[in-house]
C-alpha cells in the first residue's frame, strides 16, 4: 500500500511534468522557491512561450538572479517533454557553452544516491544520453541524432540543425559593450551562423543582462519586429519602481547600493536596471517632431527664412552633415539632411542640388579643414548648373570647442528643433547619430551633433563668426 508520503512525491512528480516551474523546484528547492515570484513568472513565460505560435523570446534580467541556470534546466525539462527536439545554445566563449552543456547533460545523467532525494530520472525515465556520445558539446539522446550543441562566436555550428536556440549572456563585461566592433561581430555571429542553423517553425530565446542598445537584445528586438515576427520581450529590473528589489533574498537594497557605489551609476543601471549604458549616458533625451510645417490659414508657409548649415568631412572617417531648415519665432523646423561619407566630387554637387530644390536663403558652411574651397564650389555649381544666386553661401572658420559647443547648446537643440515626425525612416543615419550620442567620450562621430548645434547657434546668433571674404 502506497503511503500519503510516496502519493505527495508521485504528485509532484506529475506537476514537475507537466509545469516548468514545479520542475526547477524539485530538482533545485532551495533557489526556486515558490515565494520567489520572479522565478516563477520566468519559469512560466519561458513555459508559455514555448506552446505558444511565438517566434522569438528575449529576457534581460540582473547578474545572479538565475539566468543562466533557468535556461540549463529549461534545455533538460524540453527534452523530458519531447526527445526529438534540437537544441543549439551559444554562449560568449567556448569555456562558457562547455559549463552550460555539462549542466545540462549531467542535470539528464545525475545518479540517484539518496533515496529520497528526487533526480531527472524520476522525473523523465525514458530520456537518456545515448552511450558513446563523449563530446561535451555535441551529444545525443538515445533514440535521436545530434540532439544538443554548444557554441560561442569562436565555436562552430556547421552541420547542426535546431529547433530550440537559447542564447545566454553574450557580453562579459563593460569593455565589450563600450566595443562597438565587438557588439557588430555578435550580432554577424547571430544573423551569420546561428540563424542560418535554425530550422523552419523553430524558436529563438535570447536570455541577457542588458549593456548597450546595439547589443544582441537590442539589435534583435529591432530586426525581428522589422521582419513582423512575434517578440516576446521580458525586462526585471533588480530595484523595483517603488523602492522594493525584485528578490531581497537574492540581491538585498544594501548589496545593491554597495555595487552601484562600487561600479559606477552607468554600469549598473545596464546591469540591474536594463538600461543600457548608452541611454543612460546620452546626450540628447527626447526630440521634438512636427507632421506639418507652420502655415497660414491660406496654407502658406509662415517661415521668415530657409536657412542651411553645413560641417563639411575633416578626415576620411568623418561625414559631411547638411541640414536645411525654417525658421519661424526663432525655432528651427529640419526640412531636409544630407549626412555621408562620400568624397567631395559626390557631395559637392549634391549639396548644391539640396540647397537650390530647398529654395534655401543662407548657407553657413564652416570652412575648417577645406570647407572654403567646398563652398566656392557649391556656389560655382548653384550658378553655372542652376542658373541661380538665391542662396547666399557664408564660409567661417568655427574657433569655439565643438564638444563644449554641443554640450551647452544640447538644450536648445532638444527644445527648439523639430524633426518630421518619420525622420528615422527619412535620414536613418543621421537619427542614429543624434539619439545614440554620449555626453562623455565614447562617441565615434560627432559630425551630426555638430552640424545641429551649429543651426541652434545660427538661428540664435550666439556663435561669434567671423565670414570672410
Amino acid at each position: 500500500m502506497i503511503d500519503k508520503e510516496q502519493l505527495k512525491k508521485y504528485a509532484r512528480i506529475e506537476l514537475a511534468k507537466r509545469e516548468f516551474f514545479y520542475f526547477s523546484n524539485l530538482l533545485a528547492p532551495d533557489f526556486y522557491k515558490e515565494d520567489r515570484k520572479y522565478l516563477v513568472d520566468l519559469c512560466n513565460e519561458l513555459q508559455d512561450f514555448y506552446y505558444s505560435d511565438d517566434d522569438v523570446l528575449i529576457i534581460n534580467e540582473p547578474p545572479r538572479h538565475g539566468k543562466s541556470r533557468t535556461a540549463g534546466l529549461f534545455a533538460q525539462w524540453v527534452f523530458g517533454k519531447n526527445q526529438q527536439e534540437k537544441i543549439m545554445t551559444g554562449s560568449y566563449n567556448e569555456t562558457l557553452s562547455t559549463t552550460f552543456s555539462k549542466n545540462v547533460r549531467n542535470g539528464i545523467q545525475e545518479q540517484k544516491a539518496d533515496q529520497e532525494k528526487i533526480v531527472y530520472s524520476d522525473i523523465f525515465p525514458d530520456v537518456k544520453i545515448k552511450q558513446g556520445d563523449g563530446a561535451m558539446n555535441l551529444w545525443s539522446l538515445e533514440g535521436g541524432y545530434n540532439n544538443y550543441l554548444a557554441t560561442s562566436p569562436t565555436g562552430t555550428a556547421t552541420g547542426f540543425g535546431c529547433s530550440l536556440m537559447i542564447i545566454d549572456d553574450l557580453i562579459k563585461n563593460s569593455e565589450e559593450a563600450y566595443n562597438e566592433n565587438v557588439l557588430e561581430k555578435h550580432w554577424d555571429w547571430f544573423t551569420n551562423t546561428m540563424l542560418s542553423r535554425l530550422e523552419e517553425g523553430g524558436k529563438i530565446i535570447i536570455i541577457m543582462t542588458r549593456w548597450a542598445t546595439g547589443d544582441l537584445a537590442g539589435k534583435a528586438l529591432d530586426h525581428f519586429k522589422e521582419e513582423k515576427k512575434k517578440v516576446r520581450h521580458i525586462s526585471m529590473k533588480a530595484l523595483q519602481d517603488d523602492g522594493t528589489m525584485l528578490c531581497a533574498e537574492v540581491l538585498s537594497k544594501e548589496s545593491y547600493n554597495m555595487k552601484v557605489r562600487a561600479m559606477g551609476e552607468d554600469i549598473a543601471s545596464a546591469n540591474y536596471q536594463q538600461i543600457p549604458i548608452d541611454v543612460k549616458g546620452k546626450l540628447y533625451n527626447s526630440f521634438k517632431t512636427y507632421t506639418e510645417i507652420p502655415k497660414t490659414d491660406y496654407g502658406h508657409s509662415l517661415f521668415t527664412r530657409i536657412g542651411a548649415y553645413v560641417d563639411t568631412a575633416d578626415e576620411g572617417s568623418d561625414y559631411l552633415c547638411a541640414i536645411v531648415y525654417g525658421e519661424y519665432n526663432k525655432e528651427a523646423y529640419v526640412l531636409d539632411v544630407y549626412y555621408t561619407k562620400d568624397g567631395m566630387e559626390v557631395t559637392e554637387p549634391n549639396t548644391a542640388k539640396m540647397l537650390h530644390e530647398n529654395n534655401v536663403n543662407l548657407a553657413r558652411i564652416e570652412s575648417n579643414n577645406g570647407g572654403r574651397g567646398f563652398a566656392r564650389s557649391v556656389q560655382r555649381i548653384l550658378k553655372s548648373k542652376y542658373n541661380s544666386n538665391k542662396t547666399i553661401i557664408k564660409w567661417f572658420h568655427q574657433s569655439k570647442n565643438k564638444k563644449a559647443r554641443i554640450l551647452s547648446n544640447s538644450t536648445w537643440v532638444m527644445e527648439h528643433i523639430y524633426f518630421p515626425i518619420n525622420w528615422r525612416d527619412k535620414w536613418p543615419e543621421y537619427y542614429k547619430a543624434m539619439t545614440a550620442y554620449q555626453k562623455e567620450g565614447k562617441n565615434k562621430n560627432d559630425d551630426a551633433p555638430d552640424a545641429t548645434t551649429g543651426v541652434a547657434e545660427s538661428i540664435n546668433e550666439k556663435a561669434k563668426i567671423t565670414f570672410l571674404k
